[in-house]
């Protein structure tokens, strides 16, 4: 059924009707407001030679019984003018406030035999940084983890996917959206030619040996090209084969000291690029390689090297640039992991622009 969104008079949460709606009863705070037909909103707007001006919203008391539009999938109690607002069964985006958002993904696989310990360690170090540091709205961070007790956030690939239209949903110039993954990577033959090693690569959702990975064209499709100008991508991905996991038109591969940066373009491939806006991604390793995880940093917890390089260099330098970001991050992890050079080869960023 095609629906409208409407605040609730009383406590002003969104509620999610249908389109006939003239009324409904808001099923956190039970008032009940009543919102006017097109001809009333007409009215309001533009003025009525015989009747007076129409309020917009009208909240009813709490104690009201009010009714659903009687099509059968709500009971009638009475008066069936009321459409009774009822917690939406489906995954419900959290609203946004201040212009921030993030998507933190952490897949374990719990009782498989490639289980990972680190992931959901990650998620939630990754949430303490852009909550408690970088001020992030916690209600604008959507975790997705087999700890999660609601269904719609576990990390299948159908809820994976739900939320990263969330994400890119009716984004504007100034916002800033975070996307980290951490879990298993893969990488598939690439069909339609827009790769120049041949291989497309994807994140590994919870279900994906029945509903298949999320590979990397339908990534960037979802949250890098609606980026319009002025607004700002993030994206960590801590997983294997991670390098242009994003499909980013320009790599820099980092090696010690030395920066190098690749045009991954194909002229005959389509656009990969943003509507405008700023899409940067931090990968653990390049399209060949494999990530790495440790206790490390911690002491104790198993977290993946590349989150808990990047959380650490952006604590110890808030104000750091991006080439001082990599540097930092490169420069943690010999000193915890001297016996692991070979995770600290490459580092790699890739961008739109």
């Amino acid at each position: 059924m095609t629906s409208r969104v409407e605040r609730c008079g009383g406590c002003g949460r969104q509620l999610w009707l249908p389109r006939q709606a003239v009324a409904a009863r808001c099923h956190a705070c039970r008032s009940v407001t009543s919102f006017p037909s097109s001809s009333q909103r007409w009215a309001q707007v533009y003025g009525s030679v015989s009747q007076p001006h129409h309020n917009v919203v009208t909240t009813v008391p709490s104690n009201y019984v009010a009714a659903g539009p009687g099509n059968g999938k709500y009971p009638r109690q009475g008066c069936n003018n009321y459409y009774i607002d009822q917690p939406r069964p489906a995954w419900a985006p959290p609203p946004v406030y201040g212009r921030k958002k993030a998507l933190l993904c952490g897949v374990t696989y719990n009782d498989t035999n490639y289980m990972l310990t680190g992931s959901i360690n990650d998620v939630k170090s990754m949430w303490f940084l852009l909550v408690r540091m970088l001020g992030f709205p916690s209600d604008c961070v959507v975790i997705l983890t087999e700890e999660e007790k609601n269904p719609y956030r576990i990390p299948t690939k159908q809820n994976i996917r739900t939320a990263m239209r969330w994400l890119a949903q009716d984004c504007q110039p100034g916002d800033s959206l975070v996307f980290h993954y951490s879990g298993h990577g893969s990488r598939q033959k690439d069909y339609n030619k827009d790769e120049l090693d041949g291989f497309d690569e994807t994140i590994c959702p919870l279900d994906h040996e029945t509903e298949g990975p999320i590979i990397d064209d339908e990534i960037n499709a979802t949250i890098v090209r609606p980026l319009p100008r002025g607004a700002k991508l993030h994206a960590i991905i801590d997983s294997c084969y991670s390098g242009t996991v994003l499909d980013l038109p320009f790599v820099c591969k980092i090696n010690g000291e030395e920066y190098k940066w690749e045009d991954q373009r194909i002229p005959t491939a389509c656009y990969k690029g943003t509507s405008g806006g700023i899409a940067l991604s931090f990968s653990a390793c390049s399209d060949n390689q494999t990530s790495a995880s440790t206790s490390a940093f911690s002491g104790k917890d198993v977290t993946g090297v590349m989150t808990s390089s990047f959380i650490q260099a952006v604590k110890n330098e808030p104000c750091l640039t991006y080439g001082r970001l990599l540097a930092a991050m490169g420069d943690a992890i010999p000193s915890l992991m001297p016996n692991d050079t070979d995770v600290i080869q490459v580092y790699f960023i890739t961008r739109n622009i």
